[in-house]
């Protein structure tokens, strides 16, 4: 498993993603350069339901099973999905636990980080407007 990854790669993990693929590569590289690889074990958990949001996760090798406060599983996500994000923008209590299915590699981008990022670059918030209305289920296009 890689976590050895350049700028550019985790510009790529970025560019890959609906909430960021609308940047350039010029706002992508200071969000990329703040992220940090982390290694998650099979069945370690990742977060639990309740607990404080500080970051939101990209997959870059794996998959994560995503599951309610009673334990019925959400969701099983996997390689170039993105999860925690709701939670880390609106400053809530995470909704739902996630845990590494298989051995998994995330990248982890901090609220504090992705907070300093929007003020010092105001375009990246444009952009998460632009890509908030677009993958939003109840909007059409």
């Amino acid at each position: 498993m890689n976590t050895n990854y350049t700028l550019i790669d985790k510009a790529f993990v970025l560019k890959k993603t609906p909430m960021f693929g609308c940047l350039e590569l010029d706002l992508l590289l200071p969000i990329a350069d703040k992220m940090h690889p982390t290694h998650v074990r099979a069945g370690e958990v990742i977060f639990e339901h309740g607990e404080q949001a500080y970051s939101m996760y990209f997959i870059t090798e794996g998959k994560v099973t995503i599951a309610n406060k009673q334990g019925a599983l959400l969701a099983s996500l996997q390689t170039g999905e993105v999860f925690g994000d709701e939670a880390v923008f609106s400053g809530s209590t995470r909704e739902y636990e996630a845990k590494g299915e298989v051995n998994t590699e995330l990248l982890t981008l901090s609220r504090a980080d992705l907070l300093a990022i929007i003020y010092e670059y105001p375009r990246v918030a444009t952009g998460f407007l632009e890509a908030y209305t677009k993958i939003t289920p109840f909007r059409s296009r």
